[in-house]
Order: C-alpha cells, then sequence, then structure tokens
C-alpha cells in the first residue's frame, strides 16, 4: 500500500469518527429536547394538581418560571450543541488537511531521496489501519442508528414521532 493509498484509508477513519461525534451530539440534543418535554409535563401535572391551592397571581407566576426555564435550558442546549458540531467539523478539516500534507510530504521525500522506507512503513500498517477504518464504520454506523432511535424516528419502536414542546417551540420560532 502506498502512502497515498495510507493516506486516504486515514481521511476515511477520519471522516468516520467525526461522523461518529455528529451522531452523538444529535443523539445529546434529541435526548436534551426530551428531557425539557417531561420536565414540562411533569411541571404542569404538579401546577394542575395544586392549582386550587394556589392564587391565580401565583399559577401565573409558576408558568412563567418554567417557560423561562425551558427556554434557557432549550438555548443552552442548542448553543452548546452547535458549538460541538462546528468543533468537530473544523476539526475533521484540519485533520484532513494534515493527512494530505503528510501523503504529498511523503512522496516527494522518496521522490528527492529516493529512499523508499516511508512507502514500506504504510505498506506495513496497512492491515491494521484497514481493520481500524472497518471498525470506525461500524461505530459510526451504530451511533447513527442509536441517534435516530433517541430522537424518535426509529419507525421500528415508535408508529408516529413524538414531538416536545421544545421541538414545537423551535418550529414557531
Amino acid at each position: 500500500m502506498s502512502a497515498k493509498n495510507l493516506s486516504t484509508v486515514a481521511s476515511d477513519l477520519i471522516e468516520s469518527y467525526g461522523n461518529t461525534a455528529k451522531n452523538v451530539i444529535d443523539a445529546y440534543r434529541a435526548g436534551g429536547e426530551r428531557v425539557v418535554g417531561l420536565l414540562e409535563q411533569r411541571w404542569n401535572q404538579a401546577l394542575k394538581q395544586s392549582r386550587t391551592e394556589l392564587t391565580a397571581e401565583t399559577a401565573k407566576n409558576a408558568t412563567a418560571a418554567q417557560l423561562a426555564f425551558s427556554a434557557y435550558y432549550t438555548k443552552g442546549l442548542n448553543m452548546t450543541t452547535n458549538g460541538a458540531q462546528q468543533v468537530v467539523e473544523q476539526l475533521v478539516k484540519v485533520l484532513e488537511v494534515g493527512v494530505e500534507r503528510a501523503a504529498a510530504n511523503a512522496s516527494l521525500f522518496e521522490e528527492k531521496t529516493g529512499v523508499t522506507a516511508l512507502n514500506t512503513l504504510a505498506a506495513a500498517t496497512a492491515p491494521g489501519a484497514l481493520a481500524l477504518s472497518k471498525l470506525a464504520a461500524q461505530i459510526e454506523q451504530k451511533s447513527a442508528e442509536l441517534a435516530t432511535k433517541i430522537a424518535g424516528d426509529d419507525v421500528s419502536t415508535a408508529s408516529v414521532k413524538r414531538t416536545t414542546a421544545y421541538s414545537q417551540r423551535r418550529k414557531a420560532a
């Protein structure tokens, strides 16, 4: 395997790790959205049960406080997950450029010196790199399935996608 082919495998591996990280971030976001929905449901149940003991103003303030907490939580969730997505995208770009430059420099080194040590090293590491790439692709696929399942898009577990209050507000905004 040449250094160029090894760089292709390395780039595929980097892309797979990047996609896996994005899937984990998506799962985190979906889980956070579910938490907001569950907290809103629980809050509304508790408020409904105790409404007869509360003044109208207290009930109104409790509802306003709950909406404010949800809004801050969802803004924080969006900011952190969007930021994490951007970090992963930039890191993948930087690493891919690094691999491309390393492959180009290896080829240039072999052309200038006539020494094929880097090509030999690439051939020796090829089986491990390919095995790692296949494993990373499997992990990426499983993480995508998990993110989809957490988001409620898995039709095998639910016939209808659940919508949380958070996702409803996000669509309305």
